[in-house]
């Protein structure tokens, strides 16, 4: 067991809580989610979603909560949460800007944030860094480091999974990239793409997400 990084996972969906129950193994996990049912069900090894084989899975390294509290605890974090459209069909960021806010509260020199959510290319450093130094008083890329890195899982998709599908990661500087890639590396056995920037991360996962409909159109 690593004991020098206490991870935070923000959003326990599809995307979060896979990461939550491999991250595990190696770290302390903060699951956390603001969907209190979703906790009471996790906290007694039940995923409704079928993220895991089984009903129930191993959880004794992972702390479930919908208390932003305990993120005081963490020092490295990763928000998986959705990025929706609304009723107009345009993007709907308030999730992922509200989870940002929630951690910034929280944030301390040194402390890492990884964003995994499907965002336009520029969003990260346009509007989450800003918001994190704004609620944290702290200064990106100084006091603390952030990073991007795409989920790919599919939902039901048991063949591709985060273990066995290589994961693109972006950092501000060479060293975050290191540290950040020394997280998943531990996880993510087919091994991990570097990219030069965040905003090329946010763009591939843009495009990924683009030629998927555009298969399923033509399937269909």
């Amino acid at each position: 067991m690593n004991n020098d990084k206490v991870i935070a996972i923000v959003g326990l969906g599809y995307v979060g809580f896979p990461l939550a129950s491999a991250l595990s193994k190696f770290y302390r996990v903060i699951g956390y989610d603001i969907y209190q049912p979703r906790i009471d069900d996790l906290a007694k090894g039940i995923d409704k979603l079928n993220m895991i084989d089984g009903s129930n899975f191993d959880h004794d390294n992972i702390l479930f909560t919908s208390d932003a509290k305990y993120f005081a605890e963490a020092n490295f974090y990763i928000i998986a949460v959705q990025t929706p459209v609304d009723e107009s069909k345009k993007p709907d960021p308030s999730a992922l800007l509200n989870a940002t806010k929630s951690i910034a509260a929280y944030l301390k020199k040194d402390d890492f944030v990884v964003y995994e959510a499907t965002v336009y290319p520029g969003m990260t450093e346009e509007e989450c860094i800003p918001v994190l130094e704004t609620y944290s008083g702290l200064k990106a890329g100084v006091d603390f480091f952030v990073g991007y890195s795409p989920e790919r899982i599919n939902p039901g998709d048991k063949a591709h999974t985060l273990e066995n599908t290589i994961k693109i990661i972006a950092a501000q500087d060479d060293e975050s990239l290191k540290i950040i890639k020394n997280v998943y590396s531990k996880i993510v056995t087919a091994g991990l793409h570097e990219v030069a920037s965040i905003k090329v991360a946010e763009a591939a996962k843009v495009i990924e997400n683009s030629q998927r409909d555009i298969n399923i159109a033509f399937v269909n």
